[in-house]
């Protein structure tokens, strides 16, 4: 099991935070370079307790899907999303907020696993931790930067905050 935890400070409100964290919209924005897409379930707005949402991207090369569903939720401090199917043999991504010292911590607690034993290991240490590190990282700084800016205007178009992670 691979582990990646991060931390974000934020100069916004807890709740803005926690919102833009569960923005469909915004994710669907932070990850325009592996060209994720909704395809089924929740396909804008904000994620609730229960809501599954199923992705599409393309990741080194291979167009795959992961359908999540939101297994807890306790409003403005976490929510945790589950793999229901997909590419990991499991993963689960705890989402987590607190406001201290007039910031927002904001906490990613990822856990996954890797199919196909020795292989998925040895592809998980070289390549796939680096590259969910990174992903996650791009989110964090899109969360940041749009509760910065304005975090009222959580569905609102950014398209040059893509080229300031990926450009």
């Amino acid at each position: 099991m691979t582990t990646i935890e991060l931390e974000t400070k934020i100069n916004a409100s807890q709740q803005t935070c926690f919102d833009l964290a569960r923005s469909i919209d915004l994710h669907v924005q932070s990850t325009v370079s592996t060209g994720e897409k909704v395809v089924a379930g929740k396909t804008s707005g904000l994620v609730e307790l229960g809501d599954e949402i199923t992705w599409e991207a393309t990741h080194f090369g291979v167009r795959q899907r992961l359908s999540v569903r939101i297994i807890e939720m306790n409003s403005y401090s976490s929510f945790t999303d589950c793999m229901v199917k997909g590419a990991f043999k499991s993963m689960n991504h705890r989402h987590s907020f607190e406001f201290r010292d007039g910031k927002t911590i904001m906490k990613d607690h990822f856990c996954y696993e890797t199919p196909f034993g020795i292989v998925g290991r040895l592809f998980d240490f070289f390549i796939l931790k680096k590259h969910m590190t990174r992903f996650l990282k791009i989110r964090n700084n899109m969360i940041k930067e749009r509760a910065e800016q304005d975090g009222n205007l959580l569905l609102g178009s950014y398209p040059n905050l893509f080229h300031n992670y990926w450009g």
